[in-house]
């Protein structure tokens, strides 16, 4: 199988201030720790920015990668505009052109963005290593953040419907191939 890192939404103005995703310098650690391991095996790591015309406007500091998240020259760089990093962008044919089988994913936030992709990745035939503990979210009135990601880790890792499945992994476990 030939491994993709999709890195999801890992940006500036979900990393501070009043709506700071939790955790977040953490799981930027393990994405870090993750994206090395995705390099050493020569699998492509791929950043997912999410655009909006409001809080992540594109070209913006909140719109930048996270500070303190590694990135280098040869990673590549996917823009959105949905919780799908598939819907209306390049993703599915440069995963295509890398001859890709399998995904990686980490990012934020976990109910959003990061579940979407998970499941539109299931639905076109990619098994995907969700990591356990580089994922995050902010919570809601009803989830605390801890409580939502412990959920997505259960439920995605218990959807069989689509063929491939979804294993949860963490970081330090975290074995890629190329």
């Amino acid at each position: 199988m030939t491994t993709a890192l999709l890195v999801i939404d890992v940006q500036q103005g979900l990393c501070e201030g009043e709506h700071e995703a939790f955790e977040s310098q953490a799981v930027i650690g393990r994405i870090n720790q993750v994206a090395a391991k995705a390099r050493a095996a020569g699998a492509p790591v791929v950043f997912i920015q999410h655009e909006s015309s409001f809080e992540l406007q594109h070209g913006t500091p909140a719109w930048q990668l996270a500070t303190g998240l590694v990135v280098q020259a040869s990673d590549l760089r996917i823009r959105k505009t949905t919780p799908d990093a598939f819907h209306r962008t390049a993703l599915d044919a440069v995963l295509k052109a890398h001859g890709v089988t399998e995904l990686v994913v980490c990012g934020m936030h976990t109910e959003f963005c990061v579940d979407t992709t998970v499941r539109r990745a299931l639905a076109l035939g990619f098994p995907v290593v969700l990591v356990e503990d580089a994922h995050t979210s902010e919570g809601n009135a009803h989830l605390s953040a801890p409580q939502v990601i412990r959920h997505h880790n259960l439920t995605l890792s218990n959807i069989r419907s689509f063929g491939p499945r979804v294993r949860v992994v963490p970081a330090e476990a975290l074995q890629v191939a190329a």
